[in-house]
């Protein structure tokens, strides 16, 4: 059908594809195996990385700093990535010696046993996240961000954390000159230029990592996990120009359906195995409902939006005149998605390599009990460990090759 492109800034490059990367906590992983597949595709190797557009939250925001960071070599790119998660441990995301542990663990009995008789305030997170500062400044060289942009290989690198003052969902762009913004009423975007304590707030697991302090506007404020408060993971690079995305997930999609049809049809196993949830599972079905479920429903809600644009032709001529009205209003314009998810369920595999995680964290997970793997688990989250990301990033390999075929004719279909 006929269709007039949205407004969009005359830097805006030709190629509008997009990579949206979401992920929670180690899971990230699983997004390092798909990106060193695809980088294999001959027409991708050693060239630039082919997302002009790059948006990125939570742990998916490290992946997207590091690749917009390596924009004009894709292969180094995506070996940069599975570096970094093959190596990862536990200490060198927080601090596990017994004193740092210790000394977090006295200030919670404090706060929560006499916070009403001594004043509370002492913590902020359950870990000190502070070597994860030192290991990602030793990987990254986030200046390479900028010069992909000057050259004209990136146009725009998103980055999204969530408010802790305003409940708002902060994007972070560093891009061309020119390229949109927003101020809606739970998403608002900044000019910035990218460093290392963007990309730490937007990872930073709520109640887990410590809030990171950030410039934003007129003044500072602090931000925790971008996951938060972005129920719609996609808007920031649909907004930011894309006319495709490529979307990583980590959630296995086939893993929940089963889950739901057991619940849904009272299967007799599933309710055998029925018994009151602990803390551990409540607290993993909280994380499911801040990292996993977002995508899913935001790509029905644009296959919705796809199919309307469609059906709906005549209002096309509509849709421009609003738009040039109110250039805060969402662009109406068909957006073409490709998704890569998990074909087996991470929880599971974390289930089998939980021992590995250090005891202290080992020991106070086992005081909220024993979740069932499948519906809610705490350790995916958690587990920095390279036995484990090593699996995930195997895992995601093996899916992006199983759709090769699909991805290299999406990516390089002539728009």
């Amino acid at each position: 059908m006929s269709q007039q492109a949205p407004v969009i800034p005359p830097a805006i490059p030709h190629n509008h594809t997009a990579l949206v990367l979401t992920a929670g906590g180690a899971r990230g992983a699983y997004q390092a195996g798909v990106m060193k597949r695809i980088s294999e595709i001959p027409a991708f190797a050693h060239q630039t990385a082919p997302f002009s557009i790059i948006t990125g939250a939570s742990a998916g925001a490290i992946n997207g700093a590091a690749i917009a960071s390596q924009h004009q070599d894709f292969t180094a790119a995506s070996k940069l990535l599975v570096k970094l998660w093959s190596s990862l441990q536990a200490k060198d995301v927080y601090r596990t010696d017994p004193l740092a542990m210790m000394k977090n663990a006295a200030s919670m009995a404090l706060d929560f046993g006499l916070g009403g008789l001594i004043g509370a305030g002492r913590v902020q997170s359950l870990v000190d996240s502070s070597p994860l500062y030192h290991f990602l400044g030793n990987n990254l060289k986030l200046d390479g961000i900028r010069q992909a942009v000057n050259k004209g290989s990136l146009y725009a690198l998103g980055i999204t954390a969530t408010g802790y003052h305003s409940g708002r969902a902060f994007t972070f762009v560093e891009g061309k000159p020119g390229h949109p913004l927003w101020n809606k009423s739970r998403r608002v975007a900044l000019s910035a230029e990218i460093t290392l304590p963007h990309v730490l707030a937007s990872a930073a697991i709520p109640i887990v990592f410590p809030p990171v302090e950030l410039p934003a506007g007129a003044s500072n404020a602090y931000f925790g996990d971008g996951a938060m408060r972005l129920v719609t993971p996609l808007s920031p690079a649909i907004r930011l120009g894309a006319r495709r995305l490529l979307a990583v997930g980590v959630r296995c999609q086939e893993s929940a359906n089963s889950l739901l049809r057991s619940e849904w049809t009272q299967d007799e196993d599933f309710a055998a195995k029925l018994r009151r949830p602990p803390l551990s599972q409540i607290l993993g079905t909280l994380m499911n409902a801040i990292f996993l479920d977002h995508l899913d429903a935001d790509l029905d809600h644009l296959k919705r939006m796809n199919s309307f644009v469609t059906e709906h032709e005549k209002l096309a001529s509509l849709v421009d005149l609003v738009e040039d009205s109110d250039p805060d209003h969402e662009p109406m314009r068909i957006v073409s998605p490709l998704v890569i998810s998990p074909s087996a369920d991470i929880a599971i595999i974390a289930k089998t390599l939980q021992h590995r995680m250090p005891k202290s964290i080992r020991y106070l997970m086992e005081g909220l009990g024993t979740p069932d793997a499948q519906s809610a688990d705490l350790t995916s989250f958690l587990l920095f460990d390279s036995e484990f990301t090593r699996e995930l990033i195997q895992l995601g390999y093996r899916d992006a090759a199983q759709r090769i075929d699909e991805i290299e004719a999406f990516l390089l279909e002539p728009e």
